[in-house]
């Protein structure tokens, strides 16, 4: 099923998308007034509300049609920094040398680092373009994977049983900074440098691991193109490795990384300027819509 955070007469709540996509239907509507109030406390609730979700009846002209609403991030306030990969499409390693500084080659280890958000854009809602702060604001569309229960040392067997679901965040990043100060927490953590959505798409809608296709556009031009199949390191492989000696809690993000064709790869380079589009697609999960302003 698709669930989405949505804004509704200044007020946001959790909601079930119809499966025409043309609704959206409050929790609260279907589960009464009890129903979580957020995405992180229905994942951490999952266990018993999943089964009645899945139950219960969805009728022609219920919930509110979804041009009424405004998307926000389904996790607009991640509880923990978001848990990023670098490097882990091939065709994107051999561009990523563009940036200087940065070794070439397949890595042979998961390259992971940590992108701290104010708070997560979503589908529509804009982001800034931080002009004195960056000359090389850039785009990343990439698989998000979202955490369903706690868990560490998870044996890569077991990982599926601890994936709620997947969306799409786009990884935007001032490489100018990432380059500067050699580590990428800077660069990769500016206010409104993190967009995620439309919508989770819990993990029994896809075969595991999911193989979809990727794309990304700016303007209507398309500039990345893949299918996450072609991850280096997995989503079973990232989530066991991520595990050993640390602890995944309900409502962790882990982005796993994005494919060629980013701003950074072109020659001369694109960087992202002011009344740019960028729409990132992934198959089964929907188009995340930013402007940058």
């Amino acid at each position: 099923m698709k669930l989405a955070t949505f804004s509704y007469l200044g007020q946001e709540q959790v909601g079930l998308v119809t499966q025409d996509q043309s609704r959206i239907v409050p929790l609260k509507q279907l589960l009464g007034v009890d129903a979580p109030g957020t995405m992180i406390e229905l994942i951490e609730q999952w266990r018993d509300l999943g089964s009645r979700l899945q139950t219960v009846s969805v009728f022609p002209g219920m919930g509110l049609p979804l041009s009424d609403v405004g998307f926000v991030a389904p996790i607009p306030h991640p509880r923990r920094n978001i848990i990023c990969l670098g490097k882990n499409y091939r065709d994107h390693v051999a561009e990523a040398v563009a940036l200087g500084g940065q070794t070439s080659g397949i890595p042979t280890a998961p390259v992971y680092f940590s992108k701290m958000v104010d708070r997560v854009r979503g589908s529509t809602e804009s982001v800034p373009i931080h002009t004195g702060v960056t000359s090389m604001l850039d785009y990343e569309a990439e698989l998000a994977v979202i955490i369903g229960k706690a868990g560490h040392d998870i044996d890569p067997g077991s990982v599926l049983e601890y994936i709620f679901g997947y969306s799409i965040l786009n990884d935007i990043t001032a490489r100018d900074l990432q380059k500067k100060h050699d580590q990428w927490f800077k660069g990769k953590s500016l206010d409104g440098g993190c967009a995620m959505g439309p919508v989770i798409v819990t993990a029994d809608e896809s075969v595991y691991p999911p193989a979809l296709g990727i794309r990304c556009t700016v303007n209507g031009e398309l500039r990345q193109e893949s299918v996450t199949s072609e991850l280096i390191f997995g989503i079973t492989e990232i989530v066991s490795d991520f595990s050993k000696g640390l602890t995944l809690v309900p409502g962790d993000i882990i982005s796993t990384g994005t494919p060629a064709g980013v701003g950074m790869g072109f020659r001369p380079f694109r960087w992202l300027k002011p009344g740019d589009v960028v729409e990132c697609w992934i198959e089964g999960i929907g188009t995340l819509r930013n402007t940058v302003e």
